[in-house]
């Protein structure tokens, strides 16, 4: 490989709500591609998945039918299924960085699951573009998604999120670059600090 060409990884999570201590994750999709790092051209997709889980808490599963009218997943779906781990960390291996819309949210879920995600790269696609200043009226995936012409509707479901949003990624912001290099330059996230663990600095 070459030195510009690097491995991401698109992920996007479902929940039974906002909060990672209470809630839990029913599915998780990953899309593996390649990319050049100096321009942002995504070259490849080389693997996804998705996967569904039962949640497991009292507090996850009292919130379920309310996250339901957001996702839309019935119980049945998710109902005896859980996440087949093996699989899901050769995906954060193999990855050069990590990538997801409003990614601080993805990654408090994803940290109580796999916690060495918090030595990987993370860029958030929703933070990492000045979307406003560039005149949209948020940085929303659906509103994105709608002013760029890939799609009217969104699913919430994760593996249609992350797909349309790699679309997102390939189109030339109003600065004449893609937008996967302005995320790039831009540069990643801090490192995730889990509730309750003293900051350090």
């Amino acid at each position: 490989m070459s030195k510009q060409k690097k491995l991401g990884l698109l992920v996007d999570v479902e929940t039974t709500g906002l909060g990672p201590d209470s809630d839990e994750i029913i599915e998780l999709a990953l899309k593996l591609f390649s990319y050049r790092s100096d321009s942002g051209e995504v070259i490849d997709i080389l693997e996804e998945d998705s996967f569904l889980r039962e949640p497991t808490s009292n507090s996850a599963l009292k919130n379920y039918n309310q996250a339901y009218r957001v996702h839309g997943i019935p119980f049945e779906s998710v109902r005896g299924k859980s996440f087949y781990d093996v699989k899901i960390k050769t995906y954060f291996h193999r990855t050069d960085s990590v990538f997801a819309h409003n990614a601080s949210f993805d990654r408090s879920f994803l940290y109580r699951l796999y916690p060495e995600i918090n030595d990987l790269k993370w860029f958030c696609t929703m933070r990492g573009v000045p979307w406003k200043k560039y005149g949209f009226p948020n940085g929303k995936l659906l509103t994105l998604l709608q002013s760029h012409q890939i799609t009217d509707y969104q699913t919430h479901r994760a593996m249609d999120d992350i797909t349309y949003l790699l679309e997102l990624l390939k189109k030339t912001s109003p600065n004449g670059n893609l937008y996967l290099r302005e995320i790039l330059e831009n540069g990643p996230m801090r490192k995730y600090q889990p509730t309750g663990q003293a900051k350090m600095g």
